[in-house]
């Protein structure tokens, strides 16, 4: 500080700081050292951040399991069954590479530990961070071969280095696990890939890396490390209206009311009553999987075991590139810019788990039931992407199985490509019943859609719905101008319609008549 002529101090230009951060992680004593491992971050970062690992324990991201006060099940991805990769039981080593941890390679992880916690992979900001799968989401500190035998070596990565860069989560840090759902880019959800990373405005105006450029915490705002929103109970019909900021509120952060009101078309207010049934993401999000990523839209577990003429796995690839067949996998389909399907959809949703009966009569198993109706109250028109599978399940207890796919050992599907072995390894650890007896089963799933939102020039027009064979053709509850026909309204129409010129020219026939006689 200095003091001019008449003594009045005077600030001094201030030094340079860093603006996005209020600590310079690479000015801690704590990170300045080699790590031998992931939980040695932890417990550096905990001497600090110390009610960090205790918060994370009680989040979904943590347990992977979620008790639905509605429906009273079980899910989380502990428990449920899907028609992607089946399940996570005895594929923990390779599958738990996306959990928020260290070392869930089986029963044993110690949900307790606080060292467990993986700090970094919500924080890392370089890009170097890896949890390769297969390690049960260890990291790599010294190159080693993986898998034993393999003649493939994974890369040490620099713990030291990465912890003293750390920073808020984003775009990449999310999407490392939820841009790669289901074994690969784009293959789950349809509506997350690779593209968000760094999207242009055309694939989705709210995180368009030159303008808003949201990060997933945007939206999915927390509060003690716990994520808002949710695939297991999402809220489909938002009545909370705009979140004002520092408000104590029950409505979840996450859905496009909580910024844009209830009312949120200021012009058009007509609108305004589509938007009372209409979801926003129906006419805001017009295709999936528009970032030039396929999407898979079916996989058949049942045509996998193929070999060459010399006994070798195969792989085989559509006419734009995309593998549409893998011994280990089987058959798949896929797609891009996908128009998706439409549904009434009120946030509940019902899935099918590992000891429910199966009726293989029906025309498909519902892995995921979406509850709605035109006429309770709470349900909302919604897009979805719908997805089918062939999978394995058991003929005499009518259930699903939960195979072993994932690893290096004798049973591992991927590996051996025998059915039975893979079925006995993998009902060991879910704890299914196993006739000894299997056959595969067609399943479904939905997938509800909320990412991708295009600029609102590019959102749907009337006609993609008033139309004949619209968009929302067939769906129960709802009659639109131009999009079909009812006989009883038709009949009713045409009627007015010509009670409407007989009223013209009988109006027109008396004048004619009154004036001739005046």
């Amino acid at each position: 500080m200095g003091f001019t002529a008449l003594g009045i101090a005077s600030a001094e230009e201030p030094k340079s700081v860093k603006l996005n951060t209020t600590a310079d992680h690479t000015k801690f004593k704590e990170l300045q050292r080699e790590f031998a491992s992931g939980p040695e971050v932890t417990k550096a970062c905990l001497s600090c951040h110390t009610e960090a690992a205790g918060q994370i324990h009680r989040t979904k991201h943590w347990k992977w399991e979620y008790k639905n006060p509605d429906t009273d099940q079980l899910l989380g991805k502990k428990n449920v069954v899907n028609n992607f990769c089946i399940s996570i039981a005895s594929n923990e080593a390779a599958c738990n590479s996306c959990h928020v941890g260290y070392g869930w390679k089986d029963a044993s992880f110690d949900f307790t530990s606080e060292e467990n916690v993986d700090c970094v992979v919500c924080h890392d900001t370089t890009g170097n961070y890896k949890k390769p799968s297969g390690l049960a989401g260890n990291v790599v500190t010294k190159d080693m071969e993986f898998p034993p035998g393999s003649g493939k070596i994974l890369k040490a990565i620099d713990l030291s280095k990465i912890a003293q860069k750390v920073g808020k989560s984003s775009r990449d840090t999310c999407g490392g696990c939820h841009f790669n759902g289901g074994g690969g880019d784009g293959v789950k959800h349809g509506d997350m890939d690779s593209s968000l990373a760094a999207p242009e405005k055309e694939l989705d105006v709210h995180m368009d890396a030159s303008g808003l450029d949201f990060t997933c915490g945007t939206c999915h705002k927390t509060s003690s490390h716990d994520v808002a929103g949710s695939r297991y109970t999402p809220t489909a019909k938002d009545a909370e209206g705009a979140h004002l900021r520092g408000a104590t509120d029950n409505g979840n952060p996450a859905t496009c009311i909580s910024c844009h009101g209830n009312v949120p078309h200021k012009q058009e207010a007509r609108l305004n009553q589509h938007a009372t049934k209409l979801a926003c993401q129906t006419c805001h999000i017009p295709e999936f999987a528009r970032g030039g990523i396929a999407t898979k839209m079916n996989w058949d577990w049942s045509t996998a075991g193929q070999r060459d003429a010399n006994g070798q796995q195969i792989t085989r690839k559509d006419a734009k590139g995309h593998i549409n067949y893998e011994s280990r996998k089987g058959d798949f389909i896929l797609a891009e810019n996908v128009k998706p399907t439409y549904v009434w959809f009120n946030g509940q949703v019902n899935y099918t788990l590992k000891t429910d009966k199966l009726d293989v009569n029906a025309d498909v198993t519902h892995i995921n039931t979406l509850g709605g109706s035109p006429t309770d109250g709470k349900s909302m028109i919604w897009p979805i992407k719908r997805f089918g599978g062939k999978q394995p399940y058991d003929t005499v207890n009518l259930t699903l199985l939960t195979p072993h796919t994932a690893g290096n050992d004798d049973t591992g599907y991927w590996k051996n490509l025998e059915w039975d072995k893979a079925l006995q390894a993998g009902v060991k650890v879910s704890g299914v019943p196993y006739s000894g007896k299997f056959g595969f089963v067609k399943t479904q799933m939905d997938w509800p859609i909320t990412h991708m939102v295009a600029p609102k020039d590019k959102a749907l027009g009337c006609v993609e719905c008033h139309a004949k064979d619209g968009r929302l053709a067939g769906l129960d509850g709802i009659y639109m101008p131009g999009s079909g026909a009812n006989p009883l309204l038709d009949k009713l129409g045409w009627g007015l319609a010509l009670l409407t010129l007989l009223a013209v020219l009988g109006h027109g026939a008396m004048r004619i008549v009154l004036r001739r006689k005046a």
